[in-house]
């Protein structure tokens, strides 16, 4: 178990090294902008695409959704809350908020 734990760190630890640099210069702030016009896009005009998406990710082993999760949590937090049996405009206000959150922290520094 942990050289199982060991190897998880390592993995984790080697792909969010270069995160920092990719705040800083703005260029994690464009991708995650992309990443949210592309969920509005998919939520409004073809929301079977996202159902469909949630499913690929909770097929996928746990390890990977493990990666899945740290590396692009606001997203697939979003989606995950899209899934849920709340009223529309309930899960519309929280996915909009997460996402507005999400955009205002990658915001680089002046």
């Amino acid at each position: 178990m942990d050289v199982l734990v060991g190897t998880l760190v390592l993995v984790i630890e080697a792909v969010t090294a270069p995160i920092p640099y990719l705040a800083s210069s703005g260029l994690l702030l464009l991708v995650f902008a992309a990443m949210w016009v592309a969920l509005g896009v998919a939520i409004v005009r073809a929301p079977a695409r996202v159902d469909a998406a949630w499913r690929r990710l909770r097929a996928l082993p746990l390890l990977v959704q493990l990666l899945a999760w740290v590396l692009l949590l606001p997203v697939v937090a979003a989606v995950a809350i899209w899934q849920l049996g709340w009223p529309k405009i309930a899960r519309v206000v929280v996915v909009a908020a997460i996402a507005a959150w999400n955009l205002l922290v990658f915001l680089p520094a002046a």
